[in-house]
């Protein structure tokens, strides 16, 4: 699967919701129960990430949630890839992107959102075939603005903004039109995982779904 087919693929997921819970898990046991209530909150697409121990255990379980689009994030190396994909994962996100990386998706056919910021960055994605692309860290490169601006010379190339995203300024994201979706830690956390308060996630889930009919 070339770049350009894994921009497709993307894409695709991107445009379910307007907003990508970015998951940190740490108990795998909690993963089901996780991923019910985001997917009942209208949040389907969900990005675990590979910053805890227990984070491929989670996306294996979160894989057989029905209606759940589940993808491995923070993935920086073809091992990462590999052991994601082995995982379940349906997609790999990268605050970045190299060629070892480039070469691990294709060979796994492991769809791949690649960061980018600066507008050589994106270039060189674009040339490697992909045009839907994480921006990150956001808030800290700019924000709207920023992305507003790149809109301008960069107009096939799409993105999912994410780092600093919040219910605050969430919408200034969704407005522009080289935005398809945002990513956000705001809807799961600690607290409520390890309490199992999962109507309150399910109902901030709820809230960001309808961000795009705001």
């Amino acid at each position: 699967m070339n770049p350009t087919a894994q921009s497709q693929q993307t894409r695709t997921l991107c445009n379910l919701a307007p907003v990508i819970p970015v998951i940190v898990i740490k108990d795998a046991a909690k993963a089901v129960d996780l991923a019910r209530s985001l997917v009942s909150g209208g949040l389907p697409v969900l990005e675990v990430t590979l910053r805890s121990e227990a984070a491929l255990d989670a996306i294996k379980a979160m894989s057989a949630v029905e209606g759940g689009q589940v993808g491995a994030g923070t993935v920086l190396t073809p091992d990462d890839a590999r052991r994601a994909k082995d995982a379940g994962a349906k997609f790999a996100v990268s605050p970045g992107l190299t060629d070892r990386l480039i070469a691990a998706c294709e060979e796994l056919e492991l769809p791949l959102l690649p960061g980018a910021v600066t507008a050589s960055e994106i270039m060189r994605a674009a040339d490697a075939g992909f045009d839907m692309l994480k921006f990150f860290p956001a808030e800290a490169v700019g924000g709207a603005p920023a992305l507003k601006s790149l809109a301008g010379p960069l107009p096939k190339v799409s993105f999912c903004p994410t780092g600093g995203v919040s219910p605050d300024n969430a919408l200034s994201y969704l407005n522009l039109p080289n935005v398809v979706c945002v990513g956000g830690s705001w809807i799961v956390t600690d607290a409520d995982v390890a309490a199992g308060n999962w109507s309150a996630i399910e109902n901030r889930a709820r809230t960001a779904a309808a961000l795009r009919n705001s």
